[in-house]
């Protein structure tokens, strides 16, 4: 039996796929609990500088197992199911989707939690837990967080499915390709090739300015600048950029 999660690396990224295409790569609680333990360990990884998630299979995400869900009932809500949900806003390493076909239910709230989201063309969307007499409360504020209140009340309340171009008008996607895999592959390669300093410095203050006044959210601002402005990192970039070289962060795991 193939490993419900495939792992593969190539230079700074790491690729992880959903790997349970027999059932469009649904949500049970081994998957949740590998992809978080791989997702956290990648955070902590300075050899890795994005990470690229994705389905195998004609589906990216349908959501929970909802056969493990009818089998175990309530007891199945597994710590890691919450984790998995609210990764996006404790990473310090940018997780960038590449969306082919279905990704609904928890497949979208996987998706909001990414940083940036590459849909293929045939990509759809849609809070569907009501449609078996649920209500998406672990995605919620995720999709909340990025579309807005309103329209993740509509979403959970209509069950509405919707494709790629909608969502990128929504603001759940941000770019729709022919080939969301390989674009997914081309902006984590960029992405990991910048300054691991700055990046971890900006996703920092992303996450801890949410919760402050203008303030503290200034003075988190100004701390934030500083460990960037005497990092080894940023010295080497305005080397490189004087003498019109590619960069050779130090900061480079």
């Amino acid at each position: 039996m193939n490993d419900i999660l495939q792992v593969t690396r190539r230079g700074r990224v790491l690729r992880l796929a959903l790997n349970r295409p027999e059932c469009r790569n649904a949500l049970s609680g081994q998957l949740c609990r590998e992809l978080v333990r791989a997702i956290e360990d990648a955070n902590s990884d300075a050899s890795v500088g994005a990470i690229l998630l994705t389905g195998n299979g004609k589906a990216f995400c349908a959501g929970m197992d909802l056969g493990e869900l009818a089998a175990a009932g309530a007891e199945t809500v597994d710590p890691a199911q919450e984790r998995l949900f609210t990764l996006g806003a404790r990473l310090s390493k940018p997780l960038i989707a590449a969306v082919r076909g279905p990704a609904l239910a928890g497949g979208t709230g996987l998706a909001v939690n990414c940083h940036i989201v590459v849909a293929s063309e045939d990509a759809t969307f849609g809070l569907t837990e009501i449609r078996v007499g649920l209500w998406p409360l672990l995605v919620f504020r995720a999709v909340a967080a990025a579309l807005g209140e309103r329209s993740a009340v509509e979403l959970s309340l209509t069950g509405r499915i919707f494709r790629a171009e909608e969502a990128r008008e929504m603001g759940l996607v941000h770019e729709v390709a022919s080939d969301a895999e390989a674009r997914g592959w081309e902006i984590a390669s960029t992405v990991a090739g910048y300054s691991p300093t700055a990046i971890r410095a900006g996703m920092v203050f992303v996450r801890e300015a949410r919760s402050l006044d203008d303030r503290s959210a200034g003075e988190l601002a100004r701390r934030m600048r500083r460990e960037v402005l005497d990092s080894p990192d940023l010295k080497e970039g305005l080397r490189a950029f004087r003498e019109k070289e590619q960069p050779k962060w130090p900061s480079f795991g």
